[in-house]
C-alpha cells in the first residue's frame, strides 16, 4: 500500500518524533467531548482505501496545535478518488474521526468509504441511490464514511453519537458509519 505521510525532518516530523512516546503514554478518553475540547495532548489518525491502494497514519495535533502539514495530508487523502479533486477537510470532522476511533479502542485503522466528493461524484450517487443528499456535506469537505471490520455499525455510530459534536448515520446493510461536523442528529439502522 502507498503511504502519504512524509519523512523529511520537518517541522512536524520533530513533534512526531517528540510525541511517540507521548501516545503510548497519552491517557485513555472516557469522554469524547472531552478530547475534542483540546483535552488530549496528541490526536492521531489512521485509514486506509482500497479504492487508491493508499493508507495513512498520521498525528494531526500535538499539544493545543494543529499541524497544517498533517491536515493537508489528510486532506488529499480523503479527495474525491474518482476525480483527484481535493477541499479542505474540516479539522472538525477529522477530531470526530479520531476520538470515536480513540473510544472504540482499536488498533485497526478506518476504511475510508468517501470522504469529499466532487459535486459531479455526487451528483452520480445520487441517480444510484436515494440515500445520497443533495447537499451532502461531503461537498463541503466535512463529512466521512467509514467502515472497521473489527467493530460493528452500531459500535461505530455509538462512539460517534457520544462526541455530541456532529452528524451520525448508521448505514448497517452496507456495513459503514457516516460522520459529520454539521448539526448534531443521528439516523439510520
Amino acid at each position: 500500500m502507498n503511504k502519504i505521510c512524509t519523512t523529511g525532518m520537518t517541522r512536524r516530523g520533530l513533534l512526531g518524533a517528540f510525541a511517540a512516546t507521548a501516545v503510548t503514554a497519552a491517557p485513555t478518553y472516557s469522554n469524547a467531548a472531552g478530547f475534542l475540547r483540546r483535552a488530549g495532548d496528541v490526536r492521531r489518525l489512521q485509514m486506509y482505501s482500497e479504492r487508491t491502494g493508499e493508507s495513512i497514519d498520521t498525528i494531526y495535533w500535538i499539544e493545543g496545535e494543529y499541524i497544517a502539514e498533517a491536515l493537508r495530508e489528510i486532506t488529499v487523502f480523503m479527495r474525491d478518488w474518482r476525480n483527484d479533486q481535493v477541499l479542505n477537510i474540516d479539522s472538525r470532522t477529522v477530531d470526530i474521526m479520531a476520538a470515536s476511533h480513540a473510544l472504540l479502542e482499536s488498533d485497526e485503522p478506518y476504511m475510508l468509504l468517501s470522504g469529499y466528493r466532487s459535486p459531479a461524484t455526487n451528483a452520480m450517487l445520487r441517480r444510484r441511490s436515494s440515500g445520497v443528499a443533495k447537499n451532502s456535506l461531503h461537498l463541503k469537505g466535512q463529512a466521512a464514511d467509514l467502515r472497521l471490520s473489527s467493530r460493528s455499525v452500531g459500535q461505530m455510530a455509538r462512539a460517534a453519537a457520544a462526541c455530541k459534536a456532529g452528524g451520525v448515520g448508521s448505514y448497517s446493510r452496507s456495513g459503514f458509519v457516516h460522520m459529520d461536523c454539521g448539526p448534531v442528529r443521528s439516523w439510520g439502522s
